[in-house]
């Protein structure tokens, strides 16, 4: 089939798979032309929770042509069929797959829902038989819904504030126009979900079923991803149902961490830039700041992308040169007070987040292009989807049935598993 993007306001509900393949070699490209750690301590066996897109990718592709890991990826995404195309992330996955295999590389991937304790089982099994334990373990989950795997309710996320609305200028990337909008406060049980979807507890059921299973290395290292942002803006993200989920997942990793140091492991929080996301794309001033905030940073020649932001994770903050910094002592000088590893010490930095400030006061629907990058913010949404890529030939018939190499397919419903997570 010809496949073309079908937009739905913003995002796209369709993905190209040859644009997909494309956008995951040109990060491999980009890793191999950096030095990754490849001493003793590199990553050798690592999971990634949500591997499928987004820093989750990127850092499996790090891992993998950076270090040479054999790495896990647990998602869940959908296969394209002969009528329609598969979900972005499936086709991610799928030509990450094939570069594995061509690079000698160990590569599977698990699909189900990450937040079941079935798939986490699976995950179990398949470590124990395939790779015996993993050193690194990434949870990079970004869901809207979770369904508590001992309760069975469905908790939904609310993007809103706490207390009481915040009106601010926003961004519409589908009409392209300044204007401002509202965000409503939470009741409490919007509250309760949003921690609940995306705060630390399934990265905690994670660690107790790798530990429990025994596929937990004892000097292993597992980070999970967080923000924080523009204060100014504070009450969409940081100040608002997201930064109380984001807080509750640092508190886990410092949590976490002090049951993985007795035997030599660590936790720790990463602190990520804004990036463009399909999430961060629903809310409207946050749009509006990460165009203004790439326009700066990419004059200042600051900017980075998920595959830049991943390695510098890896090489920088984790591993470095081959010797392990962070799986003993204290915490390493690059942490803050809260032990949380900054890799947004870019976007936050006085000279850059002054001048965001001073262009946010300023910026209209008529100058938004000499202020900010608004075609950047367009060309990164579609290429997330695999659209818009120059070496890619949209007017040519492509298949949409792309296979991965040797999935691990657990079905919704499947059988609980023999631990008991905390």
């Amino acid at each position: 089939m010809i496949v073309q993007p079908m937009l739905r306001g913003t995002l796209c509900a369709n993905a190209h798979p040859d644009g997909c393949a494309e956008r995951v070699r040109a990060q491999i490209a980009a890793v191999r032309s950096r030095p990754g750690p490849t001493g003793p301590d590199r990553p050798r066996n690592v999971l990634v929770i949500g591997g499928s897109a987004g820093l989750g990718l990127a850092t499996r592709i790090s891992a993998a042509f950076g270090s040479g890991a054999a790495t896990v990826n647990v998602c869940q995404e959908s296969p394209g069929t002969a009528n329609r195309t598969g979900t972005a992330g499936w086709y991610n996955t799928a030509a990450l797959e094939t570069e594995l295999a061509r690079a000698g590389l160990y590569g599977r991937t698990v699909v189900g829902d990450a937040y079941s304790d079935a798939v986490k089982e699976h995950t179990v099994r398949t470590i124990r038989d395939d790779l015996g334990q993993v050193d690194l373990v990434v949870h990079s989950l970004a869901a809207p819904r979770r369904t508590h795997p001992e309760t069975g309710h469905t908790h939904r996320s609310a993007l809103k504030t706490l207390g009481r609305p915040f009106t601010a200028k926003a961004y519409d990337a589908a009409s392209r126009e300044v204007s401002t909008a509202t965000v409503e406060p939470a009741t409490e049980q919007e509250i309760e979900d949003t921690v609940a979807v995306m705060g630390g507890a399934d990265w905690r059921r994670w660690i107790h079923a790798l530990s429990a299973g025994g596929v937990l290395a004892p000097q292993a290292v597992t980070v999970a991803f967080s923000y924080v942002g523009n204060t100014r803006l504070a009450p969409t993200y940081r100040g608002g149902t997201l930064g109380l989920a984001k807080e509750d997942l640092e508190a886990t990793g410092r949590e976490l961490d002090a049951v993985l140091r007795p035997q030599g492991g660590r936790a720790l929080t990463a602190v990520m830039r804004a990036m463009v996301t399909q999430a961060s794309s629903v809310i409207p001033a946050q749009t509006l700041y990460t165009v203004v905030l790439t326009r700066v940073m990419l004059e200042m020649g600051l900017q980075e992308g998920p595959i830049e932001q991943a390695h510098r994770l890896l090489t920088k903050r984790l591993y470095s040169g081959g010797d392990t910094r962070l799986l003993a002592g204290p915490p390493h000088p690059t942490t803050d007070e809260l032990g949380r590893l900054r890799l947004d010490d870019l976007e936050l930095r006085s000279d850059v987040q002054a001048e965001v400030d001073r262009r946010l006061a300023l910026v209209t629907t008529e100058n938004i292009g000499r202020l900010g990058a608004p075609c950047a913010h367009r060309a990164e949404s579609l290429a997330l989807n695999g659209f818009g890529l120059s070496s890619v030939d949209y007017a040519a018939d492509t298949d949409p049935v792309r296979e991965l190499t040797d999935p691990v397919l657990v079905p919704a419903g499947a059988a609980r598993p023999v631990f008991s997570p905390a």
